[in-house]
């Protein structure tokens, strides 16, 4: 991995660390940063990791004793995939990319109409979007609207009198980058969503080069949209299904 790229995945890693906190706080879970982790020492909500990386070479015995492994299915989200933590009693639970799209890339016109969440109702409109009956919309609570760095991003078909949302994604703002995470588009299809998705963020953040992760289809339509892919990552689970996504 080139110098410039390391420098993006631990942006990218540091700026996802940040994202998983927030939503941890929603949900009374105080996690810690460290000089190479960012870790929560109770578990973690549904779907988000227990710890994750902000550098290569993170010690593995320091990193999984600041977690709970004795509960079912505690996760380490490894941004460099460097790490070999089967000897703690871990298995790879998925591979992905880190991706990155420049500041100021032009993006194709969108077809939806974009605001972001600003109150409960709109917020509980967007999660059960997102979740599309699968039972965890309520993952995404009313305290993530006190977070000043999280942006709910949704769209909305132009002329629809019921203001459905259709497609949205969170955006989460640090330093030197925004953080685009749960992309999701009419019948699951990202490719749909990317078009509005990127013009909200032009518009919130036009200085702020974008990152996050995708796998398979989602990471081959984040490509169709401008997006480079510049490092590994890899999520380890303990035991159990406690799938991370974000």
């Amino acid at each position: 991995m080139t110098t410039s790229r390391q420098a993006l995945v631990r942006a990218a890693a540091r700026n996802n660390a940040e994202w998983c906190a927030a939503m941890c706080r929603t949900h009374g879970v105080r996690g810690e940063f460290g000089a190479d982790a960012w870790a929560a020492p109770v578990r973690t909500p549904l779907f988000y990791p227990d710890a994750v990386t902000l550098g290569p070479d993170a010690d593995p015995d320091a990193l999984t004793a600041r977690i709970d492994t004795a509960s079912p299915g505690a996760s380490v989200k490894d941004s460099f995939a460097d790490l070999d933590l089967a000897e703690a009693g871990f298995r790879v639970l998925f591979e992905a990319q880190w991706i990155h799209r420049p500041a100021g890339a032009a993006a194709a016109a969108p077809d939806l109409e974009w605001d972001v969440a600003g109150d409960p109702d709109t917020l509980r409109a967007w999660a059960q979007a997102w979740d599309d009956g699968a039972g965890a919309a309520d993952l995404f609570r009313p305290g993530l609207l006190t977070e000043p760095e999280t942006f709910v991003i949704l769209g909305r078909s132009a002329g629809d009198t019921e203001g459905r949302v259709v497609a949205g994604a969170v955006a989460s703002r640090s330093e030197h980058v925004v953080g685009v995470s749960n992309v999701f588009g009419p019948d699951g299809a990202s490719d749909a969503a990317w078009p509005v998705v990127l013009h909200a963020l032009a518009r919130l953040f036009p200085t702020l080069p974008v990152v996050g992760y995708e796998q398979g289809a989602d990471l081959a339509a984040a490509l169709r949209h401008g997006f480079e892919p510049v490092g590994p990552l890899r999520v380890w689970t303990h035991s159990g299904q406690h799938s991370p996504c974000d």
